[in-house]
This record gives structure tokens, C-alpha cells and sequence, in this order.
């Protein structure tokens, strides 16, 4: 018989989220008899997303209770686990984290987890999550909240330094590391298992091998990768070759955290497609309509696993499995020993009833934890800033940044971005 449990997804009005969580809960786990209780502000977005939800439960044959609600903490008793989708006045608010760095001569790859805009993203998102925090202990003191929202890092090192909460972030980087490397080896991804650790957005592949041989692929990585067409990724293969091990988990991530990381848009500062992605967001939801309003069929990838680990994170918890995690967010720890402790790393875990435990890879190589050592040491101090709401820190958090090359435009951005966002920023602790 099925353990009955109760999953709050807060954001739910998310489509791209929402829908992979449905896929994976209703296709591939065993979590009949569930409630799952969608919180949004957007009241038309919860609609539509719950409906969604039971429609493809409806196609699965799985029995389970969908809620909606615009009231969290009334989502929150008896909650087993929280996941969190939000980001507030995402696209607008982004929009400014890169472009106002930009006019003002600082070049950033996404504006996101990095840079002027990785901090400001910091400062307003975590007074958000810390108002989640404290009504999960008061309310729901022992469920697991799932982070699946950036910036990943920041979030789950600010709650395992400052909160009770057990805090996991999820993110399939790895998947898409994983893919690179397939297509250099001209293999399916599938046939491949890679072991990371690391930063979000920047773990590094500490073993590649034959999933059925469980031989090393490192030496026909080197040797294909040499000759592979040199438009691939080329910042992500410029620190394979200087540094000896594969980065995860893309040039435009990974250029975040690097003052050499523009590069990897031919040095023309081109950016985020902001207008392409608000187009995409804008067909995707008409597709969405179009199969609520029965005029078109629910497409076959809808009843198909998604390959993320949310709802196989939730399923280990729920039945006591001990099942393998390829990669998540928490606390470090020592669990990367040549990293700060008070920091939040991505490695392998496994979870069961007693919760997620990390899999340690030990240390990394040296000239790889000097170079993330640079990005802990912003990550730590942007924090600071966003938990106590202070300018002060927020400059030094930028001074230290390599991503920015100006005392002058660092203050320059400092004020216009907190301007911006000063609705948002306030002391967490």
C-alpha cells in the first residue's frame, strides 16, 4: 500500500517546472495516493496548472489529490515536502541585472548566478525564501524543501548557515554536461555515467566511464575533443584542456563566474536572448491553452519522464529506497574538503527515510579549488548582504567579483540596481 504523503509546490504557476514535476510524479514514481497542494500568487496560473496536473494523472491512471492555493501557510501542515519554483518579476528584474551592468562596461554571460546581476538576484530572492523558511518551522517543521530556483548556490548556503530547514537544491547541470560529452564521443548519453563535484554551474566531471564497462572515457574524451569542431562550447573546452577535467555545465553558466567569460560570445557582449525566450515562454503556454481547451492532443513527451530528480528524490524519501542521486545542492560541510565548509556545494547524495546524505568524491584537484575559491569567497559575501539587507556589503561583494573590472562602475551599478530592487531587499535574519 502506498504511503500517502503531502508535496507543497510553491511557484507552481511555473508551466516549464510544473509540467516536468507532473511528468516525473504521474510516469515514472510510485506516488499514488499523494496530495499535492500548487501555491502561486497568480490565481489563472494555479488554474491552469492544476489542471494540467489532472489531466496527466487522469491519463496515467494514478490516483492522487490536487489543491491549489494563493495562501501558503495555509498549504504548509503536514507538509512532507516543499518544493520551491519562484523568482520574482523574473524576466523584467533579469532583464535589468544584465543590461544595466552592461551599459556601464561590465560584460556578463547571463546575469544570473554571477556578477552584478547573480548578487542582485541574491539580494531580492532571499527574503523571499526565508519567509518560506520560517513558516516551514513553524509549520511543517520536518519536511523536506526542494530549491529549484536560482541562484541555487546562494539559497541553500544561506538556509544550511542561517535556518533549521532541511534544504536540498536540484539542477540538471550534470544531464547537460553529460550531453556534451556524448556528442563529442558520438555516443548515446545514456551509455555514459559521470561522477561531479563542485559549484552549481560549475562542477567539474571527476570520472567518465562506460556505464555497462564502467571503463575510464577521459582518454578517448582527450583524443576526440581535440578534433571536435571548435564552435562547441569553447569556454567550457579551454578550461578542460588547462585544467585536465570536464566543467559543467555550458559556457553561458559557466562564463558567470569568470572575467574571461564574454569570450565565449565571440567578445560581442550579445547576452541572454531576453526577447527570443519571452517569445518561447509566450508559444509554449498557447500550446498549453490549445490542449486545455481540447483542441489539440496532449503531446506524447507530456507522458514521458523528464530525466530531472524531484520527484525521484521524493519517491526515495517516501519508500526508504536509498536511491543514488546523480547530483545535488547542500550545505558542504567537508563533503568537499578543500572547499569552505560554510558553502554550498553540488556532489552526488543518497536519499532515503533518514533524509540526503552527500557522497563525498574528496578533494578536488588544487588548481580547480583555487579557482572555485575565488567564486566561494563572492557567494559568501553575497549572502551576508542579502541576509542583513546591506549596501555595504553588497559593494564589497561586487569588489571582489572578477567579473568586475571597475571601482566606478561597480558603484555606478551598485546604486542603480539597488534602486531597482529596493522593494525586495530587507534583513532576512
Amino acid at each position: 500500500m502506498p504511503k500517502s504523503i503531502k508535496i507543497v509546490f510553491i511557484g507552481a504557476g511555473s508551466m516549464s517546472f510544473g509540467l516536468t514535476l507532473f511528468r516525473d510524479l504521474f510516469f515514472s514514481e510510485d506516488l499514488a495516493g499523494a496530495t499535492i497542494v500548487l501555491v502561486d500568487t497568480d490565481a489563472a496560473a494555479l488554474d491552469r496548472m492544476a489542471a494540467i496536473g489532472r489531466l496527466l494523472a487522469d491519463k496515467a491512471r494514478v490516483a492522487v489529490t490536487i489543491e491549489t492555493t494563493t495562501d501558503r501557510r495555509a498549504a504548509l501542515p503536514g507538509a512532507d515536502f516543499v518544493l520551491n519554483a519562484t523568482a520574482i518579476d523574473r524576466m523584467r528584474l533579469w532583464r535589468h541585472d544584465y543590461e544595466v551592468p552592461k551599459r556601464h562596461g561590465i560584460r556578463q554571460t547571463l546575469g544570473e548566478n554571477g556578477g552584478p546581476g547573480g548578487l542582485f538576484f541574491t539580494l531580492r530572492t532571499l527574503p523571499m525564501v526565508f519567509d518560506f523558511a520560517r513558516d516551514i518551522e513553524d509549520l511543517c517543521p520536518d519536511a523536506l524543501f526542494i530549491n529549484l530556483s536560482n541562484p541555487e548556490s546562494r539559497i541553500v548556503m544561506a538556509l544550511g548557515k542561517y535556518s533549521k530547514v532541511r534544504v536540498l537544491g536540484l539542477c540538471e547541470g550534470i544531464f547537460g554536461a553529460r550531453s556534451q560529452v556524448a556528442q563529442i564521443l558520438a555516443r548515446p548519453a545514456e551509455t555514459i555515467d559521470v561522477w561531479g563535484a563542485g559549484l552549481n554551474h560549475f562542477q567539474w566531471l571527476m570520472a567518465i566511464r562506460d556505464r555497462e564497462t564502467g571503463a575510464d572515457l577521459y582518454p578517448v574524451l582527450r583524443e576526440k575533443e581535440a578534433t571536435h569542431d571548435p564552435a562547441f562550447i569553447p569556454l567550457d573546452r579551454t578550461l578542460f584542456r588547462a585544467f585536465g577535467l570536464w566543467p559543467t555545465c555550458g559556457d553561458g553558466h559557466t562564463g558567470e563566474f569568470l572575467p574571461y567569460g564574454w569570450e565565449a560570445d565571440g567578445g560581442d557582449d550579445t547576452g541572454y536572448d531576453f526577447d527570443g525566450d519571452l517569445r518561447t515562454r509566450a508559444e509554449f503556454r498557447a500550446s498549453v491553452d490549445a490542449v486545455l481547451a481540447g483542441t489539440a492532443a496532449v503531446p506524447d513527451w507530456w507522458t514521458m519522464p523528464s530525466g530531472e530528480r524531484g520527484a525521484a528524490v521524493i519517491a526515495a524519501v517516501t519508500h526508504n529506497e536509498k536511491r543514488f542521486i546523480e547530483s545535488g545542492v547542500v550545505y558542504n560541510r567537508g563533503v568537499i574538503p578543500n572547499l569552505p565548509a560554510d558553502l554550498a556545494v553540488e556532489v552526488p547524495i543518497v536519499a532515503d527515510a533518514a533524509g540526503i546524505h552527500p557522497v563525498s568524491l574528496g578533494p578536488l584537484p588544487d588548481p580547480i579549488a583555487k579557482l572555485l575559491a575565488v567564486q566561494a569567497g563572492v557567494q559568501q559575501l553575497a549572502v551576508e548582504a542579502a541576509v542583513r539587507g546591506s549596501k555595504e556589503l553588497a559593494l564589497e561583494a561586487l569588489l571582489i567579483d572578477p567579473v568586475v573590472a571597475s571601482t566606478t562602475a561597480a558603484r555606478v551599478v551598485l546604486d542603480e540596481l539597488w534602486e531597482i530592487n529596493k522593494p525586495y531587499i530587507r534583513p532576512c535574519l
